[in-house]
């Protein structure tokens, strides 16, 4: 159910941002990209920490004919060194079909040093790729997952502590689209469906994030949209899952049944004034990132008041969601991230449409947001962040001007 009141700080309103401190180190991938390289909910970048720092960036890269593409792992060492891993059938790499906004890679590394890759689903049935060896290049394994034979969008994983996986994603019904959750059991090597935690009539899921906090706890994102699909969605809602026990539950400990729907879930951004499901002028949501403090949630998240969409941050206060406004000072692209910095707290990341720097850290020192451009002069339009085991925020930044990508380190 719809919870407490929701507070907005309209006093946090952010200025247009000018470099405040240094900017993030930027190495440009010495691979291919393809214009289709690009979205907003995806989770293209993987990092592993063991003395050594390794990273991971999967992205879509030029397919044999225009309008195609096909998928890879850049891999990065502690010295700095690059390899490419095709994502593969056999020997063969797959092509598939340019359709921005979808056909986008997200990828993860399990407990045992293997790959996980899923690409280019819009509708589609499942297309995954694992390594059969440690760091090996990942190969077809579509048919592993449950649920065959049931179009697939939106695929987000992440890994758990004990080096399973879980991943949610959007899966096609006849009168709507739900949002399920699935788990890679690391030492059975096995798929399985935890739950289908979010359904409602008339309605379809679209996937922003899941990452784990400090006890262990599974947090979900996610928006809402009209039935079968729509550029805008509403009412950003929250879960929580708990593998020890099976339990899910909403922001304030209580356990909830799934499927949640629009009527159940524990919604951080409710519908306003002049807000509607299919209105895709009004008021609207797109695209919603979190971090964890502890096992406190922190979400960033797209949303439209009138013309612009402006940057807001949601946190928890005295048991309630509240909000305040990051960023509105012009246009923003469906590009955001949030990681939780010890002496900087919340360090939320998004991209502006237009100017000669367009990707930017806000944090909040004091009362005010303050913004840092990240890298000055380059056309950043899409970007994923993630902190990795050595404190350092590692930053994939996508430059589809000149067709780049790039390993950044903030």
């Amino acid at each position: 159910m719809r919870r407490s009141l929701v507070l907005l700080t309209a006093a946090a309103l952010l200025l247009p941002a000018t470099p405040a401190a240094a900017s993030a180190t930027l190495t440009a991938v010495p691979y291919a990209i393809d214009s289709s390289n690009q979205a907003g909910w995806w989770s293209p970048l993987e990092t592993y920490y063991s003395g050594n720092e390794y990273a991971y960036l999967a992205f879509n890269e030029p397919g044999s004919t225009a309008g195609t593409h096909k998928v890879a792992i850049a891999r990065r060492d502690d010295a700095g060194n690059w390899t490419r891993l095709p994502a593969l059938n056999g020997t063969t790499q797959p092509e598939f079909t340019d359709d921005i906004g979808h056909n986008q890679p997200s990828m993860a590394r399990d407990g045992s040093g293997r790959f996980h890759v899923f690409a280019s689903m819009h509708n589609n049935t499942w297309r995954y790729f694992r390594s059969d060896t440690t760091g090996g290049a990942p190969q077809w394994h579509a048919a592993d997952l449950p649920d065959q034979g049931i179009g697939v969008t939106y695929p987000v994983v992440t890994t758990a502590p004990n080096g399973d996986l879980y991943l949610i994603a959007r899966l096609d019904g006849t009168t709507a689209r739900s949002g399920r959750l699935y788990r890679w059991d690391n030492a059975a090597a096995t798929w399985s469906r935890v739950a289908i935690f979010a359904q409602s009539d008339n309605r379809a899921v679209y996937p922003d994030d899941l990452q784990f906090d400090s006890a262990g706890d599974l947090h979900i994102l996610w928006e809402w949209g009209i039935y079968p699909a729509t550029t805008y969605r509403h009412q950003l809602s929250y879960l929580v899952y708990s593998p020890s026990t099976g339990t899910f539950r909403d922001h304030t400990g209580a356990t909830v049944t799934t499927p949640v729907t629009t009527a159940t879930a524990d919604i951080l951004q409710p519908l306003i004034t002049g807000e509607a499901y299919g209105n895709d002028t009004g008021p609207a949501v797109q695209s919603a990132k979190l971090t964890l403090d502890g096992t406190s949630p922190k979400v960033v998240y797209r949303f439209r008041q009138s013309t612009n969409f402006e940057v807001r941050y949601a946190y928890l206060s005295g048991g309630s969601w509240a909000r305040e406004v990051v960023y509105n000072a012009g246009q923003t692209t469906a590009a955001l991230d949030i990681t939780w910095h010890p002496t900087d707290g919340k360090r939320v990341y998004y991209v502006t449409s237009s100017g000669t720097d367009r990707a930017f850290m806000a944090t909040k020192p004091g009362t005010a947001w303050t913004a840092t451009s990240i890298a000055p002069g380059v056309p950043v339009e899409r970007l994923a962040v993630e902190r990795d085991g050595a404190g350092v925020d590692i930053l994939y930044l996508v430059d589809l001007t000149n067709l780049r990508l790039y390993y950044g380190r903030n």
